[in-house]
């Protein structure tokens, strides 16, 4: 099914550049990172986008990058490394893959209007031996043993077994706000719609992250990296699934404590439909354990 897109992709200099978009922060009521108030306190400039919402960003470049078999077989792996506001434009970029690869990685990237750099990772399509952005990482290079706000979290930990599933309506809720559109969203070659990027972190987090709130408490937090992997994929619209997670590494830096943690979708019958590898940050600042 060809896709068909709003705006062209570019190619410059063997880099397909996704247009300028601007990504949207509506999440003004929550007492999070997204509030402007809550945001400035713990030091940034207002609340800010989600970097799941940045993920939507990419679709149409994974589609004229690698064809349809992305969403079966594929990775979108990124470091956050600059918070943006509502609505401040940014753009994709993804490095051009050989013509007719199949088992492939490449470079991603989110740049601000002004050059800032927002996000930078890999994604690949198929049985790519390369390892990933984040999987390159030493995850536990900042591991501590005076933790705080994490003080009962452990290596290890599991966050639960829970029923999700993405509903039509989050759908067209989530399609409100997305900067980018495509067809499969609505109807594809795999029956219903595909989930966007953001909804499939939504699923992959939302419940096993909810098994640990205890244990961590009403504390800001926020995104600080995403790699999400379709194994046996597309996760689709109004489809039953299983979510699972568990904990692989726990650390701080000067500003956060923060942990890292697997989370899988399963559907009905056992099989691995889709992966994620995420980086929760929570700030210091936000809590009163570091209170001077």
């Amino acid at each position: 099914m060809t896709q068909t897109f709003e705006t062209p992709i570019k190619t410059e200099d063997g880099v397909l550049v996704g247009p300028l978009r601007e990504p949207r922060n509506r999440d003004q009521s929550s007492q999070s990172i997204h509030n402007d108030e809550i945001a400035r306190k713990v030091g940034f400039r207002g609340g800010t986008v989600a970097g799941s919402i940045h993920m939507d960003l990419f679709p149409p470049l994974m589609l004229e990058a690698f064809g349809d078999t992305w969403y079966e077989r594929g990775t979108l792996s990124l470091l956050f490394l600059n918070a943006t506001l509502d609505r401040e434009p940014v753009r994709a970029y993804v490095k051009q893959p050989p013509p007719g690869a199949k088992d492939t990685q490449v470079d991603v990237w989110i740049n601000r209007d002004d050059g800032m750099e927002v996000a930078r990772g890999t994604a690949s399509v198929g049985n790519s031996t390369e390892t990933t952005a984040l999987l390159s990482r030493p995850l536990d290079r900042y591991a501590s043993d005076k933790l705080k706000i994490l003080a009962n979290v452990k290596v290890g930990d599991t966050m639960g077994e829970t029923g999700v599933i993405y509903s039509q309506k989050q759908q067209e809720e989530r399609l409100k706000l997305t900067t980018e559109t495509i067809g499969f969203y609505h109807d594809s070659p795999w029956g219903n719609g595909v989930v966007t990027p953001a909804g499939i972190v939504h699923l992959l987090y939302q419940a096993p992250v909810a098994a640990l709130g205890p244990a961590i408490g009403p504390i800001v937090g926020l995104f600080g990296a995403i790699e999400t992997r379709q194994v046996n994929g597309p996760v689709m619209v109004e489809t039953p699934y299983v979510a699972t997670g568990k904990v692989v590494a726990l650390g701080e830096s000067p500003k956060t404590e923060y942990f890292w943690f697997e989370s899988a979708l399963d559907d009905q019958q056992g099989k691995r439909v889709a992966e994620m590898l995420m980086l929760l940050r929570f700030m210091k600042a936000s809590s009163p354990l570091y209170e001077s």
